[in-house]
């Protein structure tokens, strides 16, 4: 299922794929509205030691999820900088309603839909 991917739009597209169940992509809205948190109370308190804690939530849940919802291998390890960029489109997508038309092209590209 995975490949060489060498565009972040080729790569969306297997991220959705690795973040199919609802849970595990609530537990990543829950991390990365943490990291946002985080980082915005850090600038306003210019508190820079919460900082620290950036990497943890953002990635705590994401791989609380994958290790046992998802039961898969997280994307970070072998695409740091897509996987990052791909979580922050996804919560953008969710946040605007548009995650369930991105998740209908991925089933489509993989063949999990059954509508055509």
């Amino acid at each position: 299922m995975d490949k060489k991917h060498t565009s972040l739009s080729s790569f969306y597209l297997y991220y959705l794929y690795e973040h199919r169940h609802p849970r595990n992509r609530v537990l990543h809205y829950i991390g990365t509205s943490g990291v946002i948190a985080l980082l915005i109370l850090s600038i306003l308190w210019q508190y820079w030691t919460l900082l620290a804690f950036i990497p943890l939530v953002g990635y705590g849940f994401a791989w609380v999820g994958h290790g046992l919802i998802e039961r898969n291998k997280p994307a970070t390890f072998t695409y740091p900088l897509y996987s990052l960029a791909s979580d922050f489109i996804m919560y953008f997508h969710w946040i605007t309603g548009k995650l369930s038309r991105q998740l209908e092209a991925m089933e489509k590209h993989y063949g999990l839909s059954d509508k055509d």
